[in-house]
């Protein structure tokens, strides 16, 4: 590999910050972006245009995710506030979170999270996660409901505003919980648009894969290969593998969760297998696609894992070209931002 390519400072660009997107557009009134990735062409238009870039017999996968992470106020047993980011519920009474500031929370302690209505709910610490998080134990399983619906969907740190309609924050065919944040490539899909697909001829298929925090981490280490990838879970059902492994065209990724998912399942010979686990692959330059033919993706950011993975499939200077064009173009940027799709005839 050339080693320009395994240096995170080679994935910086510049982007004004009145481009990193604060509120959605209405759903499916995005721009697009399409790439092509053998030639490195650039095409503009609305993301209503994707059915006519894709084929009969494709295949397009989505994750359907749902984000159940909740924020919400917390005080410490000094009296202190606090912030606790509830990530995933374990049992009915326990959940999996991080606290901020959390350095001197230790199992024993015992939390007052502000619950709906606001109720309080006492929770204890037992037991501190590999990742630094804590999990929480609430009295019964009614109180830990009551955390369920309280607080606010954790929005990405670059997203300074707040979000008046949380189902905004969740794509149309979401439904399995377990997300700390939305798969955010399929945020632009609506069902009429799932139609449309249809009728074209292309199927749709579900995988699942839970996004956690570590998502918005930059790579600090500037040989990335010293980044520790946190890991996501992810399933692939019998109908989804079947449809996959019996397509006529290409496997169409939703997002780099969906990306993610396929390569972590798929053989040498991209033979996709249901199954389900954990997956810390970690998608950059060198990596050879086993299942992926396409992708639907936003515009990630600078020194990020999403950055490399995209550089991966179509290239470092052609992805970072395109991006100079989305600049200049004034595309919008990052989670509710515009969408890209790059696609091409190369290897897969």
């Amino acid at each position: 590999m050339d080693h320009q390519l395994d240096r995170t400072s080679n994935y910086e660009y510049d982007l004004p910050s009145e481009l990193i997107a604060q509120h959605p557009v209405e759903r499916g009134q995005s721009r697009l972006m399409v790439l092509d990735r053998t030639t490195g062409q650039v095409h503009l238009g609305t993301f209503a245009d994707l059915p006519g870039h894709l084929r009969e017999g494709d295949v397009l996968v989505v994750n359907d995710t749902r984000v159940s992470a909740r924020r919400i106020a917390a005080r410490l047993p000094s009296g202190r506030t606090a912030e606790a980011l509830l990530l995933r519920r374990r049992t009915d009474t326990e959940w999996e979170a991080l606290v901020y500031p959390g350095n001197r929370v230790r199992p024993g302690a015992t939390l007052e999270l502000m619950g709906s209505d606001n109720r309080v709910v006492r929770a204890e610490v037992i037991e501190r996660t590999p990742e630094g998080g804590r999990v929480l134990r609430c009295d019964d399983a009614e109180a830990s409901e009551m955390l369920a619906s309280a607080g606010t969907a954790p929005l990405p740190p670059y997203i300074h505003e707040p979000l008046h309609d949380e189902d905004r924050y969740q794509t149309v065919y979401a439904r399995c919980n377990g997300s700390a944040a939305a798969p955010t490539a399929g945020l632009h899909f609506t069902e009429e648009m799932l139609d449309r697909l249809a009728k074209r001829g292309v199927q749709v298929t579900r995988i699942t894969l839970h996004v956690g925090v570590d998502t918005f981490r930059p790579v600090r280490d500037e040989d990335p290969s010293q980044h520790a990838m946190h890991g996501e879970w992810y399933s692939v059902g019998d109908d989804a593998a079947d449809t996959i492994n019996t397509r006529q065209g290409r496997v169409i990724a939703v997002g780099t969760t969906v990306v993610r998912t396929l390569e972590s399942a798929a053989d040498e010979n991209g033979h996709v297998e249901a199954q389900a686990g954990i997956t810390r692959l970690f998608i950059r330059p060198g990596y050879r696609f086993r299942v992926v033919g396409g992708m639907v993706t936003n515009f990630h950011l600078p020194r990020s894992t999403l950055l490399m993975l995209v550089s991966a499939f179509a290239g470092r200077e052609t992805v970072l070209r395109a991006y100079r064009i989305a600049v200049e173009q004034r595309f919008r940027f990052y989670s509710f931002g515009d969408a890209m799709l790059i696609v091409g005839d190369a290897t897969v």
